[in-house]
Order: C-alpha cells, then structure tokens, then sequence
C-alpha cells in the first residue's frame, strides 16, 4: 500500500518520464501549475495535502498513462541503484538583472524560454533548480557582484530563508523572508540598513528559495 510519500512520487516520475517539471506536467493538465508543487504537499498547519482523484485523472490523461504506469513509476525509483548518479550536472544560469524581463520564467517561477547560459551545480539538483548570477551591490553584504546563487521555486518557504522574490512589475530582489500571509508577504533586506519591506500576495509574482551561494 502506497502512503503520501509515494503518490507524491509517482507524481514527480510521471512528470519526469515525459521529460516534465511537476509544475508544467500540472498546467499541460489544466490544473494550477502550483499544483504539485513541494511546498503544496503539507499544509501550513503540518498535515499531510494529498493531491485529488480528479487531478490524478487528468495528469494520466495528458500523459496517456494507466495507473498502473503511474504506480510502476514509484516502483522504479526505488529500484534505481543511486539517486544521486541521477543528478544533473549543470542548471540553467540567468543575470540576475535580466530575470526582471519578461519570457524568462513560466507562471509557477521555473526557467521558461530562450537566453539561459548553464552552470555546473555545485550541490544536489532538485526539480526546478536553476542559478541566478547577481550583479550590482543592491545585495551586498551577503551577495557580491558575480557571485551566483542556487534557488528552488519547489522548495517549502520557512520563516528567516533567503529567498529571491520577483513582483509582478518585474522588480527582483534577494530577501529573507519574515512572514507570509495570504495577503501579503513581509520581506526583511540582507543589509540591516534597510528597512523592512511589506508587499501584497496579489503584487508578488512568484518566490524561490535561495539554497547555495558561491561566496
């Protein structure tokens, strides 16, 4: 009998067999393409979010798959000798300047279109990890110019992470988080000589956390 751990696996194996991020396997399906997203896995309260039938469904459906496919994918990573001979060696690279335009990223914040260079990960690849090289001395003291930073936008958001925050005027800053709502998200800056910062949920385009940084 599979448990939460497994269905959400299947889920990221099925998405991975069709050469897929779990969030565009979600929007090919007409889902929300937040869907299947790791922080979406466990609700803020602690307790275990397990996806529905009806979003089961669809996803075998786009993909053209049985159930017993989709179960035969969690059977397969178990089988595999080493996750980590999986890992990608290299994850899209982008400027931290340009990742304020437009084209760059789909509507969950993963990496979308043309213009991406790559960079050898120096850390264990999860889905959706991509670099972002800073420029400027808007993050100092934390972050240089030329200095790249590791982020994931399927990693679960805690209190006191780093994070890289794009809005949706295009605006991208490096923050640690302080507190999130549904309506709005309290940013403090790296340099304590800035002041905190509060921006509504609606104005926020999408979150990554920042997991690496070269120093």
């Amino acid at each position: 009998m599979y448990d939460h751990k497994h269905i959400w696996e299947a889920i990221d194996a099925l998405a991975a067999r069709h050469g897929l991020s779990p969030s565009k396997l979600a929007k090919l399906a007409g889902l929300d393409p937040t869907a299947f997203n790791k922080s979406k896995r466990i609700d803020k309260d602690g307790r275990e979010r397990w996806p529905s039938t009806h979003s089961l469904a669809k996803i075998l459906e786009v993909t053209n798959e049985t159930f017993d496919s989709f179960w035969a994918g969690v059977d397969s990573v178990y089988s595999q000798p080493s996750a980590d001979k999986q890992v990608k060696s290299t994850v899209p690279l982008l400027g931290f300047a340009q990742a304020g335009s437009g084209g760059f990223f789909d509507s969950g914040g993963f990496p979308a279109g043309q213009g991406w260079d790559e960079v050898r990960l120096p850390c264990k690849d999860d889905q959706g990890t991509y670099a972002l090289e800073v420029s400027g001395d808007s993050m100092l003291p934390l972050y240089r110019d030329g200095d790249i930073i590791i982020v994931s936008p399927v990693e679960q958001l805690r209190r006191g992470d780093r994070v890289v925050v794009r809005t949706t005027d295009g605006e991208v800053m490096a923050k640690i988080l302080h507190r999130q709502t549904e309506k709005q998200v309290e940013l403090h800056s790296l340099n304590p000589e800035h002041a905190p910062i509060i921006i509504k949920s609606k104005n926020i385009d999408w979150i990554a956390r920042i997991l690496w940084a070269s120093q």
